[in-house]
């Protein structure tokens, strides 16, 4: 049993004062008036220093007590073989399909999957969920190499810095993620924060740190804050880029945070697309993962490539357009994005999608081959 410290307090009193003893015999000598002075200090000093010891190993307990526990999913997994719905087509532009899957689960926590990174190139993954929630897992592959998986798939509730599970959607709407040295980078809309968090799959813990994210506070909207969270080594650190925070020009906030490039720059918006996620390609481009949706056109997807010489301090950055794709096409609301290296050099380009926890909405997984890079 663990004591309060009020309690302690108490059994240190009986301890170390005769007339609460309840064997008064014990005390067989007596002591003058100065020795008694300093006695008395002593017990004093005794005592607070077993209540703090007590405290402290009163509040270590109840952590582990409220640590949430790892749910394990089992994911069945339906391969998508063709990516334009109907055609056998495989190049889209620089582009080439490789393979996806659609993800379900009786879990009523799977879902909402807003931002992913690959821990392992192509097979162990790290992502947060916009409920709050951390998750991980690995894909599974074929002899061809492609995704015909999801294995060994958990999901935890996110903490705050007291270590107590996060409740409410506005302070754990996790959207962007980044991941460097053990280290993950999740950027949060509503609260809008960029916090860090050492990265351990069996207890992944409180953020032990929040950065500066640069970009004015009152410039961010509540629902349209940091979607991309991206380490570059070019720029010397972390990019952020928000959804949909304007400036005066109708462009999208973003800021390098880290490094001796730091500064504030703009995304130029393009169209009626939003953005919702980004990773850094090895030429020191920006790959965006972009989304629309309409009532009339319903959802869409879109990757642009960001000009490296672009993304600087009070710049407007900008680039081509890779990849559209509408509902002809297996997509969905496309939040996460991670470019990796395959084991035979080709780089791939990943995507998930966020199924808001809608029955009209699906998880997907999705990848391709960006040729010429």
């Amino acid at each position: 049993m663990i004591l309060s410290p009020g309690q302690f307090q108490e059994k240190c009193a009986a301890v170390f004062r005769p007339e609460l003893r309840k064997n008064k015999k014990i005390e067989r000598f007596r002591v003058s008036k100065k020795s008694g002075s300093a006695l008395s200090r002593l017990r004093h000093l005794a005592c607070a220093a077993l209540a703090t010891l007590a405290l402290s190993t009163s509040l270590t307990a109840s952590s582990r007590a409220e640590q949430p526990d790892i749910e394990r999913i089992e994911i069945s997994a339906r391969p998508i073989a063709r990516f334009q719905i109907g055609l056998d087509q495989k190049i889209f532009g620089p582009l080439e399909f490789v393979g996806g899957l659609e993800m379900t689960s009786s879990s009523r926590n799977l879902g909402a999957l807003s931002a992913f990174r690959f821990l392992k190139p192509g097979s162990d993954f790290i992502g947060v969920a916009d409920t709050g929630f951390w998750y991980f897992g690995r894909v599974a592959r074929d002899s061809a190499l492609r995704p015909t998986g999801i294995e060994n798939f958990r999901m935890v509730q996110m903490v705050d810095s007291s270590g107590d599970a996060i409740e409410k959607k506005w302070q754990a709407d996790a959207e962007g993620l980044a991941v460097k040295d053990g280290i993950a980078t999740v950027g949060f809309e509503r609260t809008h924060r960029i916090a860090q968090y050492r990265i351990d799959p069996d207890n992944i813990g409180a953020p032990f740190r929040e950065l500066d994210f640069l970009v004015p506070r009152n410039e961010l909207r509540t629902n349209r804050g940091f979607e991309t969270v991206a380490y570059s080594a070019e720029k010397g650190g972390l990019v952020v880029v928000s959804e949909k925070s304007l400036d005066k020009a109708g462009n999208i906030f973003a800021a390098i945070i880290e490094g001796p490039k730091k500064g504030v720059f703009t995304v130029k918006r393009n169209g009626e697309f939003d953005i919702t996620d980004g990773a850094f390609l090895p030429d020191g481009d920006l790959l965006l993962l972009e989304r629309s949706f309409s009532m009339a056109s319903g959802v869409k997807m879109r990757l642009r490539r960001i000009a490296s010489e672009t993304i600087a301090m009070d710049q407007v950055a900008d680039g081509p357009v890779l990849l559209e794709a509408n509902m002809g096409y297996q997509i969905d609301n496309m939040e996460g994005l991670d470019v990796w290296q395959r084991s035979d050099g080709a780089l791939i380009v990943s995507l998930v999608s966020d199924d808001n926890h809608s029955i009209l909405q699906r998880n997907l997984y999705l990848e391709f081959i960006l040729h010429g890079d």
